[in-house]
């Protein structure tokens, strides 16, 4: 059936079908009935929960940032199972991201390429939309504890590990601001939302920023990194604080991050995000020239991803959690990632080749 819908919808420019889609999805899930009989169609069976830095995520499966920038759908992506959603990237102050078209499939190949430029609503209104968020979780919660041990609730695979979506808060500079003050907007967008996320992962390894990637530089990294600890240990509840990576950085950019890492007792890493190559595409090369600049996800991401995540894993020992991220479609996929060493795994081009079933169809070939 998503088959179906899919090429109905690679019909239609990215972003626009995007809102749509997920516009459709809102208005269903709105409906109590409705959303519970997704709930059954969607959940994914026999999960077991996940410790990680102290949070309990209910399944493995997470969906990694640039989906729900603005934390508008978090009750719909529930709805779908998944154990985590990353939202963002978050910068202070909004911006309307680099100019449209941004975004482009790349069906041949199963990818996508993507310069959006951290388009997002600004740290305010997403704070915003957060707390009412983590306000109707409660009654969420006391809801489904009350349920769980009803008929009804085994017939729908409803398990107590579902009670709990884990929300990531992927934070990021605004184009405006100079390296050398990034590490400012970094320490806004922890201060304001850090009562509202379970964890954060700092951005600095999107190709879309100009400038952002020499963030990730030691020295760059040293100052956002321990900026954002410094200003945790003054918190009742510190987060987690993750760093997410590209997977075009050379052995000795990431023996400095790992480095780095065990320096100052990172709490983890995201392995990886988009590629600037295009080496091994099938699609057309005029069309890749056409298309221009921009990060490639998908599957041709994958091997260079799992390669980089590996190489972390085997260098920090199991002392510091590895997210894995790029090419995930499959169960094989997930397990490829958990191999080599990934304590999470993070889907999103993947969503949009295989659609809502997707952390279903992952379990059940996990």
């Amino acid at each position: 059936m998503y088959g179906i819908l899919r090429t109905i919808f690679f019909w239609f420019p990215p972003e626009p079908v995007h809102r749509f889609s997920m516009t459709m999805f809102r208005l269903m899930a709105s409906i109590g009935f409705i959303r519970r009989i997704m709930r059954k169609i969607f959940l994914p069976k026999n999960t077991k929960p996940i410790e990680v830095c102290g949070l309990t995520f209910r399944n493995a499966v997470g969906l990694g940032a640039g989906f729900d920038k603005n934390a508008s759908y978090l009750r719909e992506l529930d709805t779908l199972g998944f154990g985590f959603v990353e939202i963002g990237t978050v910068t202070p102050l909004p911006q309307p991201g680099n100019e449209k078209p941004r975004v482009f499939r790349l069906p041949k190949d199963k990818g996508l390429v993507n310069r959006m430029g951290f388009n997002n609503e600004g740290v305010e209104v997403v704070a915003a939309r957060l707390k009412k968020w983590k306000a109707g979780c409660e009654s969420l919660v006391a809801s489904r504890q009350s349920l769980v041990n009803t008929p009804a609730a085994v017939d729908s695979g409803l398990k107590t590990n579902d009670y709990r979506l884990i929300i990531g808060g992927n934070i990021g500079k605004n184009k405006i601001t100079p390296n050398e003050d990034a590490w400012t907007d970094y320490v806004k967008c922890f201060l304001a939302l850090h009562e509202w996320v379970d964890y954060f992962t700092v951005n600095v390894s999107s190709p879309n920023t100009p400038g952002l990637r020499e963030l990730q530089e030691k020295d760059s990294l040293r100052k956002i990194l321990v900026s954002l600890q410094e200003e945790n240990k003054k918190i009742p509840q510190p987060r987690p604080i993750f760093l997410k990576i590209a997977p075009d950085l050379t052995k000795e950019q990431l023996d400095d991050v790992v480095s780095l890492a065990k320096e100052i007792s990172l709490d983890g890493l995201v392995a990886t995000n988009t590629t600037i190559s295009r080496e091994g595409l099938t699609t057309a090369p005029e069309k890749i020239k056409k298309i221009g600049a921009g990060g490639l996800s998908g599957k041709p991401v994958q091997s260079k991803s799992t390669e980089v995540q590996k190489y972390l894993c085997t260098s920090l020992e199991g002392k510091i959690p590895v997210m894995a991220s790029g090419g995930i479609f499959t169960g094989a996929d997930a397990r490829e990632k958990m191999e080599a060493g990934a304590c999470l795994v993070q889907v999103w081009t993947g969503f949009i080749y295989v659609g809502p079933l997707i952390v279903k169809k992952i379990y059940k070939s996990f």
